[in-house]
């Protein structure tokens, strides 16, 4: 319960700052942090300026939900693992050094999570599914959630709905690096050095990912080339 009060402090901007007058930066210098990049918002951070972390939460909050989104298929647990990535960043900011980008460092944070939840999901329904079969009952299949869905009547809400279903289907490995690549659009060098996978093996991972998803998705989505 209390690192769940923590995550939500932190996203809604909880009075865990500006307990100072110090801590209220004039107009002109909230203007002046919201130009600067992220790598220099991190150092404001690390000196203690909160109003810089507000500015990257804002910055990331959006890209890191789909792409959490996009991985796992569930947006509650989305939500969950987006509180837990920037909660992470606030405990070890002091931590990140300026020869990585910052972005590869928090999209870094967010993926090992992802990853663990989804490797946690495997060996729960595993151990289900083998319970189950031992007492030689009925189950239901589980079925992604599709509780979280806007107007579906759109055409492009449509595309969307099978595109996550065809990325569900896909092998983890490919998923990751494709979202990484074909939704969050980033560089080669930087999904290397997130997944910590060699340059070849990770444009090998997302010609192979884009051949399943083109195969699945036929004429609702074409993966982009290179």
């Amino acid at each position: 319960m209390a690192n769940t009060l923590e995550r939500k402090k932190i996203l809604t901007k909880a009075p865990l700052v500006r307990k100072s007058r110090s801590r209220h930066p004039s107009s002109r210098y909230y203007d002046q942090l919201v130009q600067m990049s992220d790598e220099d918002l991190m150092s404001q951070f690390q000196a203690g300026t909160v109003e810089a972390f507000d500015i990257l939460v804002s910055r990331y909050k959006d890209p890191l939900t789909n792409y959490i989104y996009r991985f796992l298929g569930d947006m509650k647990e989305c939500e969950d693992l987006l509180q837990e990535t920037f909660l992470r960043v606030y405990r070890n900011r002091h931590s990140y050094r300026r020869i990585a980008k910052y972005s590869t460092w928090l999209y870094t944070i967010a993926g090992n999570l992802a990853r663990s939840e989804y490797r946690k999901r495997k060996r729960r329904r595993l151990y289900s599914l083998q319970s189950v079969n031992r007492d030689d009952e009925e189950y239901e299949v589980e079925i992604p959630d599709e509780t979280f869905s806007p107007d579906k009547h759109t055409e492009s809400t449509i595309q969307d709905y099978f595109i996550q279903e065809a990325l569900s289907q896909i092998p983890e490995e490919f998923r990751e690096v494709v979202v990484l690549r074909d939704v969050q659009q980033l560089a080669y060098e930087e999904i290397a050095e997130i997944t910590g996978l060699p340059m070849g093996t990770v444009k090998s991972r997302i010609n192979r990912g884009r051949t399943k998803l083109q195969s699945l998705l036929k004429d609702v989505y074409t993966p982009v080339e290179d």
